[in-house]
């Protein structure tokens, strides 16, 4: 018979698990540190998870979804089978990438705004990033101790992004639509580098500025913007 959850329970491992996870890592995280990070005895986490390695897979499941959490199925939640967390990742990362205006503005030959397209594109990557910024710092902190998830992640998901702002800007930039600049590469990963620090990496700062969110994001898109596009 499944235990029932107290209130809120669920809710504060997966926080306690994902503020540890991200400051030590996979492989330094124990399940010790979880529990003390919970407040309560190293046994009680095995209630909820059957493993450290079902925790971590709990965490990037639920670590963005709406709360009040609800347990995935009966506790404690099993161990994953192999090769589970890594196809979750990969769907994930695939479901999240749906970059629409990006995609879109691809399959345009030509636009009659570049500033408002440029803008488009970047509020979407922007958004992308924040909705799923705690998995996104989980899976970049975790990569460095399994190598086939650093492998989906920065070759994969990180650089078909890059590789597609690449392609857009390149167009773009030879239409004269956009600014030249020196390296269309570099300046792809600049954008891409950017909004993640403000949509995601900045939330781990050790001295964060008080600054709020869509003050944010419209800073952050507003200089790409104006860097890149040409006056009206």
């Amino acid at each position: 018979m499944s235990r029932p959850v107290p209130p809120d329970r669920l809710d504060r491992l997966v926080d306690a698990a994902t503020h540890v996870f991200v400051e030590q890592g996979y492989r330094g995280t124990q399940m010790a540190d979880v529990a003390e990070a919970l407040g309560v005895a190293k046994g009680t986490l095995y209630l909820y998870v059957e493993s450290k390695e079902a925790l971590f897979d709990l965490v990037l499941r639920t670590a963005d979804a709406p709360r009040p959490l609800q347990a995935p199925g009966p506790l404690p939640v099993p161990t994953p089978k192999a090769g589970a967390t890594l196809r979750y990742v990969r769907e994930r990362l695939g479901a999240g990438g749906q970059l629409f205006a990006l995609n879109g503005a691809l399959q345009r030959k030509r636009t009659g705004d570049a500033r408002a397209e440029l803008e488009s594109i970047c509020a979407e990557i922007y958004g992308v990033l924040a909705r799923n910024r705690h998995g996104i710092k989980l899976v970049d902190r975790s990569a460095r101790d399994q190598p086939e998830l650093a492998a989906l992640w920065f070759e994969g998901s990180r650089g078909g992004l890059v590789g597609l702002l690449e392609q857009y800007l390149r167009r773009r930039i030879a239409q004269r639509a956009l600014r030249d600049v020196p390296d269309v590469t570099a300046a792809a990963r600049l954008v891409v580098e950017t909004l993640a620090f403000w949509a995601v990496h900045r939330h781990w700062d050790s001295h964060p500025q008080p600054i709020r969110d869509e003050v944010a994001q419209t800073t952050a898109v507003t200089f790409i913007v104006n860097a890149l596009a040409k006056e009206a």
